[in-house]
């Protein structure tokens, strides 16, 4: 399964952050340690892949809050050891009901907020977690959730990127969310890092779904017996009741009763939620077939185009057929090639996919994509440039390179805190809280956002999932519930016609995106990073590196990264920048100039700030496992045996 090294690529480095993790039993590797540590101790106890994903996803729930919540949503790309075909899982809620383009309107709005109750989809997280682990795992609820109740009531040290965030966002809470405030700031003061916090709350609301299914213990769910093809009915009757309370019990009374008050939104307005208690419980997460494209012997798995995933596929068959030397994202050649293939995909993104009728199978057709090959020119391009699809005639998003944030504060800011243009300063590092973390305005506003967690078991089962949503700046706390509400509607658009234009029951184009690895049929890789619009440009940078360069996990996730900004970013305020990109500063002066000269307007943006990429491989000939998590940030971390 390891290759040599391609001579068309710049060498990896010899020296690697983290060991390429090798073993044969079990291997987990997510943005925070504790979740690795979580899902592997899961492994280690007798469970499978999906009772330690399930475990760890909740875990991050309560350590990385500012990235995610039970508020959120989720996405992942799975399969079993029986059954090697890839599968999604479905956890992005719908737009509610009440969340018309003509109420936003009425409301004074041209945007969808990125921070407010307004902006909240129906929340899926949850329960797509509970579905996932009813079919495929083999652990109670009770013992699955353990360990985030008990981060989440005895408490877990804070990480400096919560810190820094809860900072961001202070004044923002004292003044406009007090249920936040009261959260978040204990004794009026942000907790410091390493501190340790605590949400009884959260705890309850976690305690309240185990004793919904320990009361329904005498019933079993002919439906639920069916689903998990002779598994034990009872514990798929108790993760049933479990999501009944969810999704029809307290928990959804209790959010509707919440966001009925106005308050303030990133718009520097005030406005009340939509959600309702019935959008809750109309909505059960789901399965659907993965998206799938051929790249270089390997098949490459990804959600549907209600999701951007989809883009990473169109950007590999583009570059599929050209040279190697045309692929390496470290020569000045490569780096220009893979950002032109990707704003390419990037702008068909935005002018085709949402939750509706995408014309996929055309734009990832082999006429169209020799099509859209051509237009990669030696010239950084900056013109918005999605394809031609016969029979169709996309309503394009709006282009703005700039937004009136008049009287709010901290719009506009780029994706990377302390990011630069021109030459490095040796003196100028950048700090170093800056690294690997979203940017947060204190507004509430949030880019850059998100968690991860991959999981393989020795018997084959595999996961890939990315949990998002509700982190808590996107919304005023819930008191009773410790968490606060998701903003995913701000992707979708108030301008009638488009393909992602608001519409209740809806899903909105979710930048969430994992990615599973196939390669004969069997997967060899589950991976994903956080990142908004730039989870599926890393990951690109990974898979060429890793398949085509022959680069390992680890020295492929430590190479330098990269990025483009030259389409309708899908946060508010929904900016471009012309032919943008956004570079670490380790790809090297050379490579920034030769860049600079066809056209790119370069941001430097450190030696060590994009990308949180983790990973797990698979090895289907001799059963061995691996294993690589991100340096950036201090946090991401891998574990196995």
């Amino acid at each position: 399964m390891r290759s040599r090294p391609d001579p068309a690529f710049v060498p990896p480095a010899t020296d690697r952050t983290r060991p390429d993790l090798l073993g044969t039993f079990g291997m987990s590797a997510s943005t925070h340690w504790l979740a690795t540590a979580t899902a592997q101790s899961v492994l280690e106890r007798g469970g499978n892949a999906f009772d330690a994903a399930v475990a760890g996803a909740f875990v991050l729930h309560v350590v990385e809050p500012h990235l995610n919540g039970p508020g959120g949503d989720l996405t992942a790309v799975f399969a079993t050891a029986d059954d090697p075909t890839p599968v999604v899982l479905v956890g992005q809620g719908p737009a509610p009901t009440g969340a018309t383009v003509e109420h936003f309107r009425a409301e004074g709005l041209d945007l969808v907020p990125g921070a407010g109750a307004l902006a909240a989809a129906v929340p899926g997280a949850v329960d797509a977690l509970l579905l996932l682990l009813r079919d495929h795992g083999t652990w109670e609820l009770a013992d699955v959730l353990a360990p985030a109740i008990g981060y989440a009531r005895d408490g877990h040290p804070v990480t400096a990127g919560v810190v820094r965030t809860i900072g961001a966002v202070a004044d923002l809470f004292r003044q406009h969310w007090p249920t936040s405030a009261d959260r978040w700031l204990p004794g009026g003061a942000a907790p410091a890092v390493g501190d340790v916090v605590r949400n009884e709350a959260l705890a309850s609301v976690l305690d309240r779904l185990v004793a919904a299914g320990s009361a329904d213990t005498a019933s079993t769910d002919t439906a639920s017996a069916d689903a998990t093809d002779g598994a034990d009915a009872g514990r798929a009757s108790r993760i049933d009741a479990a999501r009944r309370e969810w999704a029809e019990g307290f928990v959804a009374t209790t959010v509707d009763a919440f966001v009925r008050a106005p308050h303030r939104h990133s718009s520097g307005t005030d406005h009340a939620g939509v959600l309702r208690a019935e959008d809750l419980a109309d909505f059960r997460a789901s399965y659907e077939p993965a998206t799938t494209a051929e790249f270089r012997g390997h098949t490459i798995a990804k959600t549907g185009p209600w999701g951007q995933g989809p883009a990473l596929l169109q950007a590999l068959r583009m570059l599929e057929p050209l040279d190697d030397a045309r692929l390496d994202p470290s020569s000045e050649l490569g780096a220009h090639t893979v950002v032109e293939a990707l704003k390419l995909a990037l702008a068909d993104r935005d002018a085709y996919y949402g939750d509706g009728d995408v014309p996929l199978d055309v734009l990832l057709s082999d006429a169209y994509t020799d099509d859209r090959r051509t237009c990669i020119g030696d010239r950084a391009s900056a013109t918005f440039r999605p394809g031609r699809v016969s029979g169709v005639e996309p309503v394009l998003p709006p282009l703005r390179t700039s937004v009136d944030t008049t009287g709010v504060a901290g719009v506009g800011e780029p994706t990377v805190p302390g990011a630069r243009r021109g030459p490095v300063d040796e003196r100028a590092e950048v700090p170093v809280e800056d690294r690997g973390e979203p940017f947060v305005a204190p507004d509430g506003d949030t880019r850059g956002d998100t968690c991860h967690i991959d999981v393989v078991d020795r018997w084959g089962n595999i996961v890939s999932a990315t949990p998002s949503g509700g982190w808590l700046q996107s919304s005023p706390t819930i008191p009773e519930l410790g968490f606060c509400l998701g903003t995913r509607l701000q992707m979708t658009w108030l301008e009638a016609g488009t393909s992602s234009t608001l519409r209740p029951g809806a899903r909105p184009r979710t930048t969430l995106t994992p990615t599973l690895v196939l390669r004969d049929g069997v997967p060899v890789a589950a991976l994903g990073s956080p990142g908004g619009d730039q989870q599926d440009q890393w990951q690109l940078l990974f898979l060429l590196r890793w398949i085509v360069g022959g680069y390992s996990p680890q020295q492929a996730i430590d190479a330098p990264a990269l990025h483009t900004t030259a389409f309708p970013g899908s946060f508010w305020p929904r900016t471009w920048e012309p032919a943008g990109l956004v570079v670490e500063d380790r790809v090297g002066d050379a490579v920034i100039a030769g860049l600079e000269g066809r056209g790119h307007v370069v941001t430097r943006a450190g030696d060590w700030t994009l990308g949180r990429l983790s990973c797990v491989t698979r090895d289907p000939a001799t059963g061995v496992l691996g294993a690589a998590a991100n340096p950036r940030g201090a946090q991401g971390y891998a574990a196995g045996r």
